[in-house]
């Protein structure tokens, strides 16, 4: 076996129940939690209740999916799991560096909650939606993409998946373009359209709240949406601009295969980087923890 990295899980994959199984059954994570619910009163509600409609609306969606995030990588981390690199998807990148200890566990909860802030707001100033293509090259989607001047190719995800953030009349055209070209176009479950100058505000917006937090370099490598590459000492330039630029994912991940990493384990909520991330290295190990039993099922075959 080669190296180990844990995946943090991002935005869209949030349902009602996340992190409760590791609240209910560890204490580390039962404290980390009641501190976050006295940051943000309603967060465990919320995380263990919440609607699809409310949870699907950034500013919540970011606070609960960080809990469920770090809760899966603490869980496995006292299974005797300890990654060598961590990487996250979008919001879970945020998660990936307390957990590498560019900040407290309770810092990152507030920066997810200003992060979650931030992007909701600039979406109701500018709204757009999220689409994944499939089926098509990224080269043809970003040659579609460029009749529209409110279309932008955001998430490189995986072979045959790019997805696109736009004004909903743009994308609707859009939409019809891919399906003559061949291809599919998905709803993606966020609240807005990320990764894309509509988020420019939020970016700027959330420099500021990252000033207000003691933000060190990571003593974990931790993969950039943004570079690809580990993060270097910019650490808060670079958390800035992942937010209103693209999320090259699969490069990320096939940058970290070149680096002896051949085990991946998503920890948080679902298995949808589990699913890129075999797409993406057919012969790499991929795993995905979202409760206590998946944790010691994996800490057991990863041992």
């Amino acid at each position: 076996m080669g190296k180990i990295a844990f995946v943090f899980s991002g935005q869209g994959a949030q349902k009602a129940g996340m992190g409760k199984d590791f609240y209910e059954n560890n204490a580390s994570v039962k404290e980390l939690f009641a501190r976050a619910e006295e940051i943000r009163p309603g967060t465990l509600q919320q995380c263990f209740e919440g609607t699809a409609e409310e949870l699907k609306i950034t500013e919540n969606t970011q606070p609960c999916l960080y809990l469920a995030d770090i809760a899966a990588a603490i869980a496995l981390r006292e299974e005797g799991i300890v990654p060598e690199a961590v990487a996250g998807f979008s919001l879970g990148e945020i998660p990936a560096l307390a957990f590498a200890g560019a900040y407290s566990p309770e810092d990152g909860f507030r920066l997810a909650c200003a992060r979650g802030a931030a992007m909701g707001k600039a979406a109701k100033e500018h709204p757009a939606s999220m689409v994944a293509v499939m089926k098509m090259e990224n080269a043809q989607v970003e040659a579609l993409a460029e009749k529209y001047p409110n279309v932008f190719p955001v998430n490189y995800n995986g072979p045959g998946q790019l997805v696109v953030a736009g004004k909903k009349d743009e994308l609707d055209s859009f939409g019809k373009d891919v399906k003559e070209a061949g291809g599919r176009c998905l709803p993606v479950a966020v609240g807005g359209g990320f990764h894309s100058p509509f988020m420019d505000e939020a970016s700027q917006e959330f420099a500021e709240a990252l000033k207000a937090v003691d933000v060190k370099q990571p003593e974990m490598t931790v993969y950039s949406n943004y570079t690809t590459k580990p993060y270097t000492a910019e650490v808060r330039d670079l958390m800035e601009k992942q937010i209103n630029h693209s999320l090259r994912w699969q490069e990320s991940i096939e940058n970290m295969a070149a680096d002896g990493f051949d085990t991946f384990i998503e920890v948080g909520v679902g298995t949808t980087l589990k699913k890129l991330i075999s797409r993406i290295l057919p012969d790499s190990k991929v795993y995905a923890v979202s409760n206590m039993e998946e944790a010691r099922q994996v800490a057991e075959e990863v041992r």
